[in-house]
């Protein structure tokens, strides 16, 4: 895993040089550690900060073919590199190294810029072909590792962070008002889209094509989910659960491809757990697993956790988060994010990242993905039942279905009467809009817009994050089955914007750890796709499939629990105790008191400082126990810390 940076200057413009190129890529230290590369020539430049991984001596970066002529800057990995080195060899070609990286030049020479349709990895690349005059950059199927891009001076710059972009004199760190609209409803914004004025993202399962000699560009789609595949095959429900088993556990063979020690982490849950599980019981390797666990019953999940170690014999260690761990290691993550925050949910994943590196391991493998591809989150439910309800609003038994959701909410939002009506408002008429499901979502994390500042609020009015989404999906959308239109939605929105993002990629990188993603394999996803839909949620029961194929091999409450997403303490990490003042007396902690003051929320100009003031005291009187109000406190919170690391250029060491 590394972080990569490059410039090409289209005709006119000035060519790069080694010290923007070094400028670029030294503030992408955190994401490799162990080595940096700088190669420029003519209009092209391209520059690597390395973790090794594989091929610890020979796999430095930039690296070149045979004469020269290709040469690409690559952050990821190749699981499949292997297999394809073999067939490379077969075709005459010859390498100089063992490493995965040296596998994509070769590849390209046969195949062009379809070469990254043969990869079965997580990647984002540059790629210069000095012959063709062509610059390809590319990004995994699902969007696991970043890659932005910015027109500077006539010449395109891309980097694996922002914050690379940032350093040429030519780009002015302001955030998007567009971008702050879907984040306040999606959680995270719809590429190319992202959070700052004239940066975009590379779309995952995109290339981009550019061949400076003939002055074409163009961006392609080379992967989609195939929902509109050929029918499921007529199996029965034995071959589907081994069909799933066999193909996820070669996915995680696949990814256990290292030179170094690889760990995992275990929350407890059902996927991490089917995750270690498949390693310890199907693989020869060592499994050391890393958890998180918190004082809050509401969060902890540490009971699972252990009763999963006693059942594997892992060695196993685990790190408490604590509030005030949470909230001085707040800043710090937003810097690594780049982008607002609405849940203190990454920082945590952040400090186990540490926690993790400590260890002396650099690679862990994760459960994410699963609740996407097998239709595991409660997201998925609620839309079913409001679907279900709509048919026959009036039927009391059919509304008592919303009060089986969040069992485990302290504060459940199916609670209070007016809440579930709400749910009911949606008829029938909409059920095959793309937002959907997400409705509800959306409705939550925007209440949060009306703290904003008028001029912000207008400016984010004209844009609509509805049609935006509506752009992004398919032809033939439509005509999907209710839940793989919202899988669809999902992986395209918060997995690939948050989960792969802030909580994934950033979180991780930030402690200079890569994580891994079986499930997200795409021979899985093609697999999953095909799935009938009762055997991923069957009435109020998700995930039944994978249940299916591996609970023979797990706890029987593991693999009867019900999913519990993984949540922090939000607005409640932010305040402490007065020293000496009663049970009652909270306040701010002083970094963040500092940071919302009014002249600060003045010289923002983001927010209505009264707004922000009355907000603090509802949180601070214990009050604010709902998702809206501690989404929108987070979001502000991380909104300051954009403007003053980014904005007023005061970046963190």
């Amino acid at each position: 895993m590394c972080g990569i940076a490059g410039l090409l200057a289209l005709p006119g413009a000035a060519p790069p040089d080694k010290d923007e190129l070094l400028g670029m890529i030294g503030v992408l230290h955190h994401r490799g550690p162990d080595g940096q590369g700088v190669w420029q020539q003519g209009p092209v430049g391209l520059a690597h900060a390395r973790l090794s991984i594989i091929d610890l001596a020979g796999g430095a970066q930039p690296m070149a073919n045979e004469d020269g002529q290709v040469l690409v800057t690559f952050n990821g990995e190749i699981f499949n590199y292997v297999e394809l080195r073999e067939r490379l060899l077969a075709r005459g070609h010859v390498f100089r190294t063992t490493s995965d990286t040296e596998v994509l030049v070769h590849l390209y020479e046969d195949h062009g810029p379809a070469f990254v349709e043969h990869l079965n990895g997580q990647f984002a690349l540059a790629l210069w072909d000095a012959r063709r005059q062509r610059l390809v950059l590319a990004r995994d199927r699902v969007g696991i590792r970043p890659l932005f891009h910015a027109r500077v001076g006539g010449r395109l710059a891309f980097a694996s962070e922002v914050k690379a972009l940032f350093t040429l004199p030519g780009l002015q760190p302001r955030l998007d008002a567009a971008g702050l609209a879907e984040t306040f409803s999606y959680w995270a914004v719809c590429p190319p889209r992202t959070a700052w004025e004239g940066v975009q993202a590379l779309p995952p399962a995109h290339r981009l094509i550019i061949d400076v000699a003939q002055g074409r560009e163009r961006l392609e789609r080379y992967w989609d989910w195939p929902f509109d595949a050929s029918p499921a095959p007529g199996w029965s429900d034995e071959r589907w659960a081994d069909e799933l088993r066999e193909r996820l556990v070669d996915a995680v063979r696949l990814q256990l491809r290292a030179d170094v020690p690889v760990g995992a982490y275990l929350s407890g849950g059902l996927d991490s757990s089917i995750i270690t599980t498949a390693v310890r019981r199907f693989t020869d390797t060592p499994l050391r697993t890393f958890s998180l666990t918190f004082a809050e019953k509401e969060f902890d999940e540490s009971g699972a956790q252990q009763e999963l170690v006693r059942h594997l014999d892992t060695q196993h260690s685990a790190i408490e988060a604590r509030g005030d761990m949470i909230a001085a290691a707040f800043p710090r993550m937003v810097r690594h994010a780049e982008a607002p925050l609405l849940r203190t949910a990454p920082v945590p994943m952040m400090l186990l990242a540490d926690s993790v590196r400590a260890a002396g391991y650099k690679v862990v493998l994760t459960g994410e993905g699963a609740d996407e591809a097998f239709g595991g989150y409660d997201l998925f439910k609620e839309a079913a039942v409001r679907r279900f309800v709509a048919r026959q609003p009036g039927s009391p038994g059919r509304a008592a279905l919303l009060s089986r959701l969040y069992p485990y909410l302290t504060h459940s939002p199916m609670a209070g009467r007016a809440m579930t009506r709400a749910y009911f408002g949606a008829g029938p008429e909409r059920g095959t809009e793309p937002h959907f499901a997400h409705m509800m979502r959306a409705a939550t994390t925007r209440r949060a817009l009306g703290l904003f500042h008028p001029d912000w609020r207008n400016r984010m009015a004209a844009h609509s994050p509805e049609e935006a989404l509506a752009r992004a999906v398919p032809a033939g959308f439509a005509q999907w089955p209710a839940l793989a239109r919202d899988q669809y939605v999902e992986a395209n929105t918060l997995m690939s914007g948050y989960l792969l993002s802030s909580q994934g990629d950033r979180a991780a990188m930030a402690a200079s750890v890569e994580a891994r993603y079986p499930f997200l394999d795409h021979r899985l996803l093609e697999f999953s796709c095909r799935v009938p839909t009762r055997l991923k949620l069957c009435g109020l029961h998700e995930k039944v499939l994978l249940r299916r194929a591996f609970e023979p091999h797990l706890p029987a409450s593991i693999a009867a629990r019900v999913k519990q997403p993984y949540r922090a303490p939000d607005s409640a990490s932010f305040f402490e105790r007065a020293a000496g003042a009663g049970v009652d007396s909270l306040r701010l902690r002083e970094e963040t008191a500092e940071l919302l003051d009014r002249a600060h929320l003045r010289d923002a100009g983001l927010f209505d400082a009264a707004a922000v003031d009355k907000l603090v005291a509802k949180c601070r009187a214990g009050r604010a126990i709902g998702f809206g109000d501690n989404m929108a406190f987070v979001g502000i919170v991380s909104c300051m810390w954009l403007h003053r690391q980014f904005v007023r250029r005061r970046e963190l060491a």
